[in-house]
């Protein structure tokens, strides 16, 4: 190959690795959502299923957006509801397709699952939840439907309460 056929090449290349990403990846994303939409999904995640439904309708993307309340301190619609020990609002989002945590998992007594995870990797037993919401925090949120894990975070000595994320 000729030397000015190779930087011709080179430099053709060059110039495709700018253009490709944004062609590849696509330009007709929408918007990011504003934030205030993301912070009220996730505020009413706590506690009002009817304004996350009408929220959702609108902005179905929401059911994977997180609020950062500083800090890093990152949430999302289902880790509102896992916390607070919302049962059904945590039930409606997974149904709509929301990731599973192992947080709002624990606060369900979703023992077959969560109990598998923590042999896999016994070093997530002290995870840290939204706010710093330990397991057993979940799990007492979830009530009897949660006793078994949390006789199971108990008996694995996992730290209660809530963690200081900073």
């Amino acid at each position: 190959m000729k030397r000015s056929s190779f930087i011709k090449g080179a430099g053709l290349f060059s110039a495709g690795l700018f253009v490709a990403p944004n062609t590849i990846l696509g330009q007709d994303k929408p918007a990011a959502y504003q934030k205030e939409i993301v912070k009220s999904f996730v505020g009413a995640s706590h506690s009002n299923l009817d304004k996350v439904k009408e929220l959702l309708s609108e902005y179905p993307n929401l059911i994977y957006s997180s609020w950062d309340w500083g800090g890093g301190d990152f949430e999302t619609g289902i880790g509102a509801g896992g916390h607070v020990g919302h049962v059904e609002l945590v039930n409606f989002l997974l149904d709509q397709g929301a990731r599973p945590t192992i947080h709002a998992l624990t606060m369900l007594g979703k023992t077959n699952l969560v109990k598998p995870i923590l042999e896999g990797y016994p070093q997530l037993i002290n995870s840290a939840g939204p706010h710093g919401f330990t397991l057993i925090h979940h799990a007492e949120r979830g009530g009897r439907a949660a006793a078994e894990l949390l006789r199971y975070l108990e008996e694995k000595q996992a730290k209660a309460g809530k963690l200081n994320l900073w």
